[in-house]
């Protein structure tokens, strides 16, 4: 027996494990996409909080608002790689990973908080959790439930698909959202969330679609007067955490991350409830014009769900999916 090679062996193994990502590791550090003062960083600050009173500060959390860490898509990638440990994103940056996710984000699905909530916590949401990690390599421990996602504008009020006509709408890099506005009439300008702000600032784009609180949180109001209250996608913003740094946590750490998830989430919801509303009328006192979409919104919904729906029966596991999220939900 080679006595310097068993004695040196156990040292790499046990040294490799020191150097593993997340198995001794402290600090964690969490992407969001957003600024801080929306939905996205609520989550992620009671995260923390919670976190860290439940592992008694050993393990702590760092929160890298604003894309500070790359676009939400880009931290999709490194939590699979297990270079970043936490993101908190919008669902349509994950579906484009994790296909069935998309059940979620077909127009006109979620017509409600409660439908929301519904979805992401029951059975659906469950499987869509497990989904993602064969499919992204990363979990699902948390939901920001942030609204529906309201059009706003720079041109004009907006009531009617005519209105609509002529305005360059910028979207994100999703299928399912590019192929709403085509549904509706108009060619979506797809960009990153990190270019958004300035491209509505010069002009490039004349609008963009996101939630009073985000609308807020990104000072909108400065380079958008019009709003239209459209309710065709509410806006739900996944907690993830790389599933490699997941399985190196010992435990009774899984089991914190697990639960503070859940507590944030609840948080979540009832912060939702507490805030829009006061939101939109600071909104509104800033000088943006709100609006309603005419015939209660009769001619987008016929519109998107009858172009829409089919086209992504596939990718999100079949009609059969859409179907039981109807149920689900009572329709």
């Amino acid at each position: 027996m080679n006595l310097k090679k068993t004695v040196l062996l156990p040292l790499i193994t046990a040294g490799l494990l020191a150097a593993a990502p997340g198995v001794m590791a402290a600090k964690f550090k969490m992407a969001l996409g957003d600024a801080a003062g929306g939905t996205q960083w609520e989550l992620g600050q009671t995260f923390k909080t919670l976190f860290e009173k439940k592992t008694g500060g050993k393990h702590t959390v760092d929160l890298f608002p604003n894309g500070q860490l790359g676009d939400e898509q880009n931290t999709v990638n490194n939590a699979a790689l297990g270079t970043l440990d936490f993101s908190v994103l919008a669902i349509n940056n994950v579906t484009p990973f994790s296909p069935s996710v998309g059940v979620l984000t077909l127009p006109y699905v979620i017509q409600s908080a409660e439908d929301a909530k519904k979805l992401t916590q029951g059975p659906i949401g469950k499987e869509l959790t497990e989904n993602t990690i064969r499919d992204a390599g990363v979990r699902i421990v948390g939901w920001a439930y942030s609204g529906f996602r309201v059009l706003t504008n720079s041109k004009r009020p907006v009531t009617s698909l005519a209105d609509l006509k002529g305005l360059v709408i910028r979207v994100p890099k999703n299928e399912i959202m590019i192929a709403t506005y085509q549904a509706w009439g108009i060619n979506p300008t797809p960009m990153a969330w990190s270019e958004t702000f300035t491209a509505l600032q010069q002009g490039v784009v004349d609008g963009q679609d996101n939630p009073y609180i985000t609308v807020s949180a990104m000072k909108f109001n400065e380079v958008q007067k019009y709003i239209t209250n459209v309710r065709y996608l509410f806006s739900l913003e996944p907690l993830i955490v790389s599933e490699s740094v997941f399985q190196d946590q010992k435990p009774e750490v899984q089991k914190a991350i697990l639960d503070a998830g859940m507590e944030a989430t609840e948080h979540s919801y009832k912060y939702l409830l507490e805030t829009e509303d006061k939101i939109k009328k600071e909104l509104a006192a800033k000088g943006m014009q709100i609006s309603d979409a005419a015939n209660g919104e009769k001619e987008f919904i016929e519109k998107a769900t009858a172009a829409v729906w089919p086209k992504f029966y596939e990718s999100i596991g079949g009609k059969a999916k859409l179907d039981q999220a109807l149920k689900s939900l009572g329709r």
